[in-house]
């Protein structure tokens, strides 16, 4: 595991879809202010149930997740650029999974508080985002349309 270089963190960031969309100055600002966590082997990033104050960007390493839910779900496992807790970065929730180190694992957090300074010192960078959310809702909704026809055929 590297030292990575403000640069080097702006490259990693723009492999994130939601974080691309953000430009690079407003990319440079969540550099600046993420933090890196190291966690060693069987070390738990966080529970199910816990409050998320932020997202977390798998770095290095992995990160086996692990639903809790009633209506079950898979475990998989989370490899580099993959962002968990990504509704934190906008608005209080809670997980709904816990994260576990496989091996030595590298994760950078970036707290809500200051994913919405970004958004707030960069207008342009929340329109794009706010387009981008729209746009998954939007096929969320016809995918859920199609499933919703398919109930109707087969009653």
């Amino acid at each position: 595991m590297t030292v990575m270089s403000l640069d080097d963190d702006i490259v990693f960031f723009e492999q994130v879809p939601i974080f691309a969309a953000l430009g690079r100055q407003a990319l440079q600002v969540l550099a600046i202010g993420a933090e890196t966590r190291h966690l060693a082997n069987g070390a738990v990033l966080f529970y199910a149930g816990e409050l998320a104050e932020g997202g977390y960007v798998v770095q290095d390493g992995a990160l086996l997740i692990e639903p809790n839910s009633p209506l079950g779900g898979a475990r998989f496992t989370a490899g580099p650029g993959t962002l968990l807790n990504e509704q934190a970065l906008l608005h209080e929730s809670v997980c709904s999974t816990t994260a576990i180190a496989k091996g030595p694992t590298v994760v950078v957090r970036i707290p809500r508080n200051l994913f919405r300074k970004v958004l707030e010192g960069y207008p342009v960078a929340a329109r794009t985002l706010r387009d981008m959310v729209a746009g998954r809702v939007e096929a969320w909704m016809r995918d859920l349309d199609t499933v919703k026809k398919k109930l109707e055929k087969s009653n």
